[in-house]
């Protein structure tokens, strides 16, 4: 009979939504599909985030970060939008705090609009269909980087 140390565990090592004070980080998500920002969502808490907002367009988004504000470490935003898209509201939560951290996620083909996020001060991007991977990376290089 096999022992549990027979089998690795896949969640050997720790979760990596956790600041070094041991503390999760504040996630707020700002995207107009209910599906994408669950699947976010469900990718960041199962790694210890804490999601502590949600908004479905730009205008949305960059309220609710002043409301949270300074309890935000970082915010994934949408870039297609109805009322405000991601770019305007990125534009916007960088005038109100130019230390925010803030991630696009696009679907594939807008990288001329991801360039121009990152030049305004987006800190890196995600692309649709997410990948858990590769959104784990990403936020976590910007967060710990």
């Amino acid at each position: 009979m096999k022992a549990k140390q027979d089998f690795p565990s896949i969640n050997d090592k720790e979760p990596e939504g956790f600041k070094p004070d041991g503390t999760p980080y504040q996630v707020l998500i700002v995207d107009d599909s209910m599906f994408v920002a669950k699947q976010l969502g469900q990718i960041l808490t199962s790694e210890g985030f804490n999601v502590v907002g949600t908004a479905s367009n730009g205008l949305e988004g960059y309220e609710r970060y002043k409301e949270l504000h300074p309890k935000v470490d970082l915010v994934t935003m949408d870039i297609t939008m109805p009322q405000m898209d991601g770019i305007s509201s990125l534009e916007k939560i960088l005038e109100f705090d130019k230390d925010a951290k803030i991630i696009m996620v696009s679907a594939l083909g807008k990288q001329d609009v991801v360039k121009q996020a990152l030049v305004m001060g987006a800190k890196n991007y995600i692309v649709k269909p997410l990948d858990r991977k590769k959104v784990l990376e990403r936020i976590i290089s910007v967060l710990k980087g």
